[in-house]
């Protein structure tokens, strides 16, 4: 499994952008798989953001993006995306994502992750 993300870029405080991963199935059932978009700001460790099933559509947020943040997925073009509004300069960070089989909110149950890409709020 290969997953491409892409969309970040420089946005100001209040502004939105949104983040696309697209992943490359090798043959394999995608439909297994949750989907989810990690963040490491600078000096900090790699955060839980949101995730998504590719069966039956359930997504989970972390608490910081609730309402801002909206996780989505194209089954047809095998792309995630991340919606993200009302950005805060603390969104600031490297955006990853992740396939898992296992699902959840820990960096362990991801087996296979995007090369990121980079998000900066300005204030």
């Amino acid at each position: 499994v290969q997953l491409q993300a892409s969309g970040g870029g420089l946005v100001q405080a209040g502004g939105s952008l949104r983040l696309s991963c697209a992943a490359s199935t090798s043959g394999r059932t995608f439909t297994r798989y949750i989907m989810g978009w990690f963040r490491q700001a600078p000096g900090k460790e790699r955060e839980f953001v949101a995730a998504i099933k590719w069966s039956d559509y359930n997504t989970i947020y972390a608490d910081f993006v609730k309402g801002r943040f909206t996780i989505s997925r194209d089954n047809a073009k095998n792309t995630v995306y991340l919606q993200m509004n009302s950005l805060k300069p603390e969104d600031t960070a490297v955006y990853y994502c992740g396939a898992s089989l296992i699902g959840g909110t820990g960096l362990l149950g991801y087996g296979y992750w995007g090369q990121g890409t980079l998000v900066t709020v300005s204030s």
